[in-house]
């Protein structure tokens, strides 16, 4: 893990790749159980307790617990998993979006059907001038 890859250039991204996946792995586990409902039930009456089952790093486990939604993705989180864990808490792929965006969900909305972000500016931070 750790190794400079070539995708690191991309600005705003964080590639799930077989070193995301291991890094995240209790972290995925964890959303991933909220799929069932007991387990919802049981994260409900106790989040600590819960969450306990799963040996995430503290910066995993606060990002989980505070819906810290970017950081859940740059500490291993796979987008697919996370998302079970916005579910839970009412908020669905859209919104969830639009939340990591910080556009909201309406702009995000607006801008995904108008073709996605722009491209300038947004190839690879080695173009940066002010990097």
């Amino acid at each position: 893990m750790g190794q400079q890859k070539l995708y690191d250039d991309i600005p705003g991204t964080i590639v799930f790749d077989s070193d995301q996946a291991a890094k995240g792995y209790q972290l995925n586990q964890f959303c991933i159980s909220l799929r069932l409902a007991p387990n919802r039930e049981a994260f409900k009456e106790n989040p600590e307790s819960y969450i306990d089952q799963f040996p995430m790093t503290p910066e995993q486990r606060e990002a989980a617990l505070n819906q810290q939604w970017n950081r859940l993705l740059e500490l291993g989180g796979n987008i697919y998993y996370t998302s079970k864990l916005a579910a839970y808490h009412g908020i669905n792929f859209q919104e969830l979006a639009g939340l990591m965006t910080g556009k909201g969900s309406t702009a995000y909305r607006e801008m995904m059907v108008a073709g996605g972000r722009p491209i300038d500016g947004n190839r690879y931070k080695s173009e940066w001038e002010d990097k």
